[in-house]
């Protein structure tokens, strides 16, 4: 009831995942990024046609796509948008995550997450989550970008006031600064929808993707943009060794035909719907919050910590995982049935009563 915090969406071996992969691994594995390979073009091209934009920058890992968001936002600040060298800023929420390396935990306000890797990147401004007043007012003229995640993943599945996004795409449109939606947990048919921010009818500037785009095979990460926005990085500014290779491509092809028939979003929204109605007959819960599959639920303190919760769990055969503190997060895979969900909340009722 986790799926790797969504990069098992298509659970565990899907046969048209794996065939794929089979395949190119009897072919050929990896090429210099200096070279082209057959398999990365039909890629970027369907990832990009997804998306609805022009380019793709394929990287490995969530982390390294969050990177390269920030480092493509500050060179279109510089190049582009004509900000003084150095001088780049990047609107964050508070709550969020993003990743693990260094830059990217200098602007969390989690402790366990931030606390003593310092010294950190400055160039971030960190605002309350859902309120769009305080982040328009933390515009300014050096600001190149707004970085949020459509919905917080590892804060608890926290869901924004409805509008929020939309705000965020008026302001930032507005304001000539790009909106960058980290949609590698949200993404890929999680909510219900190809991406989170569709559930608002925004299209935002760049999609940080990654997660499910490897199919729960290997690592595959995606920065998406328009040309006039990804098209600022000059050859040899950046890359990645494994990034964009070709077993890679191949998996990540599969993963973007799979999300083209719309069938696991549909699944998604179906059985989320089961999953919330389930939900809401456990009792011991204090809050709930779904977005198609994808859970948080606060527990109770008489009855446990969230921790002390998921570790019943565990021994009921059922994988699911704590977050600061009360809260369970619940992400099965796409391919769930709805009598497995039945069953999965069946021991979350019985684990609640200890």
């Amino acid at each position: 009831m986790l799926s790797g915090y969504s990069a098992l969406n298509f659970g565990h071996l899907h046969p048209e995942v794996v065939q794929a992969a089979q395949e190119q691994l009897g072919r050929l594995t990896l090429t210099s990024r200096a070279f082209f390979n057959d398999r990365l073009g039909p890629f970027t091209d369907a990832l990009a046609a997804l998306c609805g934009k022009d380019l793709v920058l394929p990287m490995n890992t969530g982390a390294e796509a969050v990177e390269t968001g920030i480092k493509v936002a500050r060179a279109w600040g510089y190049r582009v948008k004509g900000i003084a060298d150095g001088r780049a800023k990047i609107v964050v929420a508070l709550g969020n995550f993003h990743g693990r390396t260094t830059t990217i935990v200098g602007f969390s306000d989690d402790p366990q997450a931030h606390d003593d890797f310092g010294p950190y990147a400055p160039g971030f401004v960190a605002v309350p989550y859902g309120d769009a007043d305080a982040l328009e007012a933390a515009i300014d003229d050096d600001t190149v970008a707004v970085l949020i995640e459509p919905i917080q993943g590892e804060g608890g599945v926290v869901i924004p006031p409805d509008g929020y996004l939309r705000r965020i795409r008026e302001v930032t449109t507005a304001r000539d600064v790009l909106f960058i939606a980290d949609e590698i947990q949200s993404g890929l048919g999680r909510v219900g929808e190809t991406f989170a921010c569709d559930r608002e009818g925004v299209v935002p500037d760049v999609y940080l993707l990654g997660k499910a785009l490897g199919g729960g095979i290997l690592p595959v990460s995606a920065v998406v943009a328009d040309e006039d926005v990804l098209g600022v990085i000059r050859p040899g500014e950046h890359g990645s060794t494994f990034g964009g290779n070709p077993l890679a491509a191949a998996v990540g092809l599969k993963v973007v035909e799979l999300l083209q028939t719309g069938r696991f979003q549909e699944r998604s929204r179906q059985l989320g719907e089961h999953l919330r109605a389930g939900l809401e007959r456990i009792e011991g819960l204090t809050a709930i919050r779904t977005a198609g599959l994808w859970a948080g639920v606060d527990i109770d303190p008489a009855l446990g910590t969230g921790r002390e919760v998921a570790e019943r769990l565990l021994a009921r055969g059922v994988l699911a995982k704590d977050t600061h503190g009360q809260t369970l997060r619940i992400a099965p895979p796409l391919v769930i049935r709805a009598t497995e969900i039945d069953w999965a909340l069946e021991q979350l009722s019985v684990a609640l009563k200890g």
